[in-house]
């Protein structure tokens, strides 16, 4: 049968049905005028008879208007009084601003019918009832008494009001005998939630929501749930509820049959409750253990989300518990065998191995080659160079490396790894490239109060003493003559291969200029200099070429007998010239002093030259005087004598 065939034999059935339902229909319309028209009949004929009875009273006296619409009454006036008053003691006796208790009659979807055992019922909206989703018929309900009857004749009343009334009253008593209430959660507050209790408004705190962590507080608005009163502020009228006390009672019987049957080593099946930066919570079903990050897994773990996640389902082991077995240490990778138990057993020192980093460390980098296996290579080992350096100059965490094994302890799980040694030793052929008096550029590194360390190449260091970083200069500190990282000449002036030492100069590179400083600087030459700093010692002296003097306080003064001063240009005297030191004093003062005596020099040899030619004199007079010139002798000799004393 084809689709079409199929979709118009539906349509056929379709349309009989509805003949059918039509039938039926018009027999219904037709039962019911019939039974109206019964209705209408008997009605006729009760009206026909009332007049024929009417009629007759005419006959017999005046006609009863009031009898009209009405059905003759069976009792007499004695006894509806009577009976009435049965009845009144059947009805309950309220009165306004009462709260009663009533039973629900009926619901739709919109009221609730109570009654109140008076002679009306009366109707409260079902929002009254909101709190309570599972009231049904025949439930007792507290109502509140506004009206005993409005212009239609209908009770009033209220269930929302009898709850205010009575809610304090319902309140103090749920805490006093920690009985378990129902209450509506109306909506989120800061720090919990708003609940609906006896029509008061209570405090939920979001810790007291259940025994596990809530997320998303939003889930529980527009629920009733049940709680326990834990705290009333009569003062404020603050009421505090909680739904985890309930929890906690029940959990705490399943927690001492779990408790009960812990054993180290024991695998149970647990729930992820809770994750923290040290650890995870597991729920075992009403006991809480956890896993600290270092159990989550042999290898390392940076945060424990990178093994579990909240609400999963995991098995793990009891690896411990205190006497009360309140704490109990739980473990995730004692499941699985541990990583270097699979190492492989060919595995040995000096083969080449490849890894991750994972850790890296001021001494050095941690180096996973398989899952659970690491191995350390020390900062000395990444690099044959000698001078102070830190890991994170070399690798980086993340990099993938390469390694030599250097130790190896499978008993203590220990692996040592090297780098420097996938290169060749650069002191295996130092002398061959780095030969004494061999000249090259290298790179300042370090500095220490006695010297420089330069790097001639990875691997190659070696120090510059200061005393041979320059032929002229005072150096007092490598860092006044030169900076780190700055390019320098040197000359290699010894090689220790054994201990890994490079004695260089830089001085070395030109001829040592006191050779010909000595025949510059003779002892008694005047030099200008500048004085270049002051101390209480004396003044530092530059002199031409670069040479520096020194000078004593007392070789400062000047002529005018004031004090030499810095970066004043003077004449300076050569007092003393030391090759092997490489040291020369000088004096300002020596310049004008020694031409003072020089002056004075001069006049004393000029009066002893005169004093001289006049004794000469004389004494070739005296060869010429005779015995009888006494006279003249006592003259010569009285004039020497005052010669002697103008001269003294």
């Amino acid at each position: 049968m084809t689709d079409k065939e199929k979709t118009k034999k539906e349509e056929v059935v379709e349309s009989e049905e509805k003949n059918d339902e039509q039938l039926v229909e018009n027999e219904k319309v037709k039962a019911e005028a019939e039974n109206e028209e019964n209705v209408d009949v008997k009605e006729e004929k009760d009206s026909v008879e009332q007049l024929k009875s009417l009629s007759t009273e005419e006959n017999e006296g005046e006609f009863n208007w009031d009898a009209i619409g009405k059905k003759d009454s069976t009792y007499s006036k004695d006894e509806r009084a009577k009976l009435e008053a049965i009845y009144g003691e059947t009805l309950s006796t309220i009165q306004e601003n009462e709260v009663l208790d009533g039973t629900v009659v009926s619901m739709t979807k919109r009221e609730v019918v109570v009654n109140i055992g008076y002679k009306s019922e009366g109707v409260v909206s079902l929002n009254e009832f909101r709190y309570n989703p599972e009231l049904k018929v025949g439930d007792t309900v507290e109502v509140y008494v506004e009206s005993q009857e409005d212009p239609s004749g209908q009770l009033i009343i209220s269930h929302k009001k009898a709850r205010a009334l009575r809610s304090w009253d319902r309140v103090n008593e749920a805490l006093e005998k920690e009985e378990v209430i129902k209450g509506y959660i109306k909506c989120r507050t800061k720090g919990g939630m708003i609940v609906d209790v006896f029509g008061i408004e209570a405090f939920l705190p979001g810790s007291q929501i259940d025994v596990k962590p809530i997320r998303d507080y939003d889930v529980y608005v527009g629920k009733t749930m049940e709680f326990k009163v834990v705290k009333i502020n009569h003062e404020f009228k603050n009421v505090v509820v909680s739904h985890k006390a309930l929890i906690e009672a029940e959990l705490e019987q399943q927690k001492k049959e779990i408790i009960a049957k812990l054993e180290k080593g024991q695998v149970l099946e647990g729930t992820v409750k809770n994750i923290t930066s040290y650890g995870v919570f597991v729920d075992l079903g009403g006991v809480d253990g956890l896993i600290h990050i270092t159990d989550l897994s042999w290898g390392r773990v940076s945060h424990p989300e990178e093994i579990v996640q909240l609400d999963e389902k995991i098995n793990v082991v009891i690896l411990d518990f205190d006497d009360d077995k309140k704490r109990i240490a739980l473990g995730l990778k004692q499941l699985t065998p541990h990583p270097w138990d699979s190492l492989n057993a060919e595995l040995k020192v000096g083969d080449k191995v490849k890894g991750k980093v994972v850790v890296m460390a001021d001494y050095g980098a941690f180096v996973e080659i398989a899952p659970g296996v690491e191995g350390l290579i020390h900062v000395s080992e990444m690099s044959w160079s000698q001078h102070l350096r830190s890991a994170q100059d070399f690798l980086n965490v993340g990099d993938e490396v390469e390694a030599v094994v250097l130790t190896l302890d499978r008993e203590e799980r220990k692996m040592s790894l090297g780098i420097k040694q996938l290169k060749p030793d650069p002191w295996e052929k130092i002398e061959e490239k780095y030969g004494v008096g061999s000249k090259h550029t290298s790179t300042v590194r370090n500095f220490t109060n006695f010297g420089v360390f330069v790097e001639l190449e990875e691997g190659i260091d070696g120090l510059i003493h200061i005393s041979d970083l320059s032929w002229t200069k005072k150096i007092k500190h490598p860092g006044e003559f030169t900076a780190i990282g700055d390019a320098i000449e040197v000359v290699v002036l010894e090689v220790d291969k054994e201990n890994r030492r490079l004695s260089l100069g830089h001085k070395q590179l030109e001829e040592n200029p006191w050779d010909v400083f000595e025949s510059v600087f003779e002892i008694g030459s005047i030099h200008e200099g500048t004085i270049v700093s002051m101390t209480d010692k004396g003044a530092v002296i530059q002199l031409e070429y670069g040479v520096e003097a020194f000078a004593t306080p007392r070789h400062l003064v000047k002529e005018d007998s004031s004090p030499a001063k810095v970066d004043e240009k003077l004449e300076f005297k050569i007092i003393d010239f030391n090759k092997e030191a490489k040291k020369i004093i000088v004096s300002h003062s020596r310049v004008f002093e020694d031409e003072h005596k020089d002056a004075e020099s001069s006049t004393k040899a000029k009066q002893t030259k005169e004093k001289d030619a006049a004794v000469k004199n004389m004494k070739s007079k005296l060869e010429k005087t005779t015995l009888g010139d006494v006279s003249d002798l006592a003259a010569l000799k009285s004039e020497m004598e005052k010669n002697e004393k103008e001269n003294k």
